[in-house]
């Protein structure tokens, strides 16, 4: 906490902070301001919502912070950095950046609001490192929506590529180094993102679709046709990565591509062992990798869903009951901060206290229990309780009459 400190004009916002933060870390069955403030010894939850919504300080500087942080205690020269979405199935209209749109959190299309996230994906550990809210067309269009949000008049739409174009460039030009960038289809569709990927010198390995078309040698052919000229003596069986399950092996084959420009650009394909199933892969570095390289990497993308899995599941990332789009920020680079320190603390004691044979390396999981039970454990007297027993109902009677009052003047 200490690192973010000098972002806060008032110390009073700053042990807010430190509380929110802890909080997140807690083992709240639910985390959001009330829960949240009540945890923390608050009368009310006032002071929570102030810090999201009014106080003075920069989520953004504190977001720099976080890059910071993970890059100092989790640094690889072949770090990659992955960029995916993640989307949070949310109810009415207010709510920044909300529309009906596909959600792969709920798996269909729902009312909800979809960020980009960009993590540090190294053997140590892979947690976010920045943010952006996916706004739609829908809301870039309608100027007093979006100032009603806490957008800017001027808030323009952006694809989710160049969301990631975004933060990739703002994370190399603070001066780190990732030798590698990692997506999903919605991005090495994207030529755009490609191209400014190709410009910094940057390799990337992004997954495209069976109905990609790249240029060969031979001329110009889809993905999936490609992957039918592959003889059998070309494939070669590589493990993408260790996963819950032990290694995971698929068979792999490369094909080179044509290109003008300098750099070294292949098709990755993977099939599955058990189905048959086929992923195409667009690749490009500065120079020539062997397959190896290439297989690492493409499985290097699966880690952050497991950043989403744990940020949700530890650091309540998609617990924020928040409209407006600063409150979003806020909460959501706090709870990245969160993420960070449990990669942070875990890699570092992988590092300085390797488990014996008999126990599993110390988990994320483990180390919150630890954090919660030795370190931040509250205990309060019932007055507190029922202090906070009858604000909740309070608030809540309010809100139910304003409610019936709506609908009266409405009918």
């Amino acid at each position: 906490m200490s690192r973010i400190a000098g972002r806060f004009t008032r110390v009073e916002s700053r042990r807010r902070a430190r509380k929110l933060v802890l909080g997140l870390l807690s083992d709240l069955p639910r985390k959001n301001c009330w829960t949240i403030a009540e945890w923390a010894g608050d009368r009310t939850s006032d002071g929570m919502q102030h810090l999201l919504g009014r106080a003075k300080w920069d989520a953004d500087q504190v977001r720099d912070d976080v890059g910071d942080y993970v890059v100092e205690h989790l640094h690889d020269d072949e770090a990659v950095l992955v960029v995916d979405e993640s989307g949070d199935v949310k109810k009415g209209t207010d709510t920044v950046g909300v529309q009906r749109q596909y959600t792969g959190t709920a798996g269909r299309v729902e009312n909800s609001q979809v960020a980009v996230y960009l993590a540090y994906s190294t053997p140590r550990g892979h947690p976010a490192i920045d943010r952006e809210l996916y706004v739609p067309r829908s809301w870039t269009s309608d100027p007093d929506r979006c100032r009603a949000a806490g957008l800017g008049d001027k808030t323009e739409f952006a694809t989710k590529p160049e969301l990631a174009a975004r933060m990739v460039t703002r994370f190399l030009d603070a001066g780190h180094r990732a030798a590698w960038v990692a997506g999903d289809e919605v991005y090495g569709g994207n030529p755009r993102l490609r191209a400014a990927l190709e410009e910094r010198g940057t390799g990337y390995v992004l997954a495209v679709a069976c109905s990609h078309e790249v240029t060969t040698g031979a001329g110009k052919f889809r993905a999936d046709t490609l992957a039918r000229k592959v003889p059998k003596r070309a494939w070669q069986k590589l493990s993408a990565g260790v996963g819950a399950k032990g290694h995971r092996f698929y068979d792999w084959a490369v094909i080179d591509l044509t290109d003008p420009r300098p750099g070294s650009r292949q098709l990755l394909i993977r099939r599955n062992r058990s189905t048959g199933e086929l992923a195409y892969y667009r690749c490009y570095s500065p120079a020539a990798v062997p397959l190896t390289t290439l297989v690492r990497v493409a499985g290097s993308r699966w880690r952050v869903e497991e950043f989403f899995q744990s940020g949700k599941g530890l650091a309540a990332l998609d617990e924020h009951q928040v409209r407006r789009y600063s409150s979003w920020s806020r909460w959501v680079t706090l709870a990245m901060l969160a993420h960070a320190f449990l990669a942070v603390v875990r890699a570092n004691e992988h590092d300085r206290h390797p488990s014996p044979d008999e126990l599993i390396p110390l988990t994320c999981n483990e180390i919150q229990r630890l954090f919660i039970t030795l370190v931040i454990q509250r205990v309060f007297d019932p007055v507190h309780r029922l202090g906070w027993s009858v604000w909740r109902r309070r608030h809540q009677a309010r809100s139910q009459t304003s409610h019936y009052r709506r609908q009266a003047a409405q009918a």
